[in-house]
């Protein structure tokens, strides 16, 4: 499998969607992964709240808000988008269940990837008395932008708390290769799609 631009969840994300589908992606940076989707036939917003990413979306011709995530998504109507994306954000995100909330509300589904705390190198890394650094956790714990670190099994967990259904999951590597097996220990990156209980 090749993936884009070394974000191989943004693969995941646009297989689970369909040409004609509108996305809102919250914290797009850029607008990488907008413009993969709209390569790929659908349409949509960016959320970003860095002026400078917003001015690179825009560039990228990508349709940008600058807003704050944290503020929520009062100026979305209802089940206005397919998908809601939040794609290696929630960790920086202050009031999680609110956002998780806000998405589904918004959204049709909500697709959210996230690093994995239990992945065993980051085990490792604690057992050793430090704080893990990798590739899906990049920054020192000086400068990092997460504001909480948590598990698959925590999110699931979460997700069941609030009448959230995993429609789907997908786990990473940390080189972007599908896990099969012990998720929790061998997944380095989770991509989830989950919805409203029916």
């Amino acid at each position: 499998m090749t993936h884009s631009l070394k974000r191989p969840d943004f693969d995941v994300i646009a297989g689970w969607m369909k040409a004609g589908e509108s996305v809102l992606d919250l914290g797009c940076g850029e607008g990488e992964l907008m413009q993969l989707l709209a390569s790929r036939g659908l349409c949509g917003w960016g959320i970003e709240r860095d002026p400078g990413r917003v001015l690179a979306a825009i560039e990228n011709g990508v349709n940008v808000i600058q807003s704050n995530l944290e503020e929520g998504l009062a100026g979305f109507e209802d089940q206005a988008f397919d998908h809601v994306v939040l794609s290696r954000t929630l960790q920086t995100v202050r009031h999680t269940q609110q956002i998780l909330a806000e998405m589904l509300r918004v959204g049709r589904e909500a697709v959210i990837s996230f690093p994995n705390f239990a992945y065993w190198k980051n085990r490792m890394a604690v057992l050793n008395g430090r704080m893990p650094v990798s590739d899906d956790l990049p920054y020192q714990w000086y400068d990092t932008p997460n504001v909480r670190f948590f598990t698959m099994l925590d999110f699931e967990s979460l997700c069941d708390e609030m009448g959230i259904a995993v429609r789907e999951r997908m786990v990473l590597d940390e080189h972007g290769n599908n896990v099969t097996e012990e998720h929790n220990f061998l997944g380095s990156l989770a991509v989830y799609r989950i919805g409203r209980d029916s």
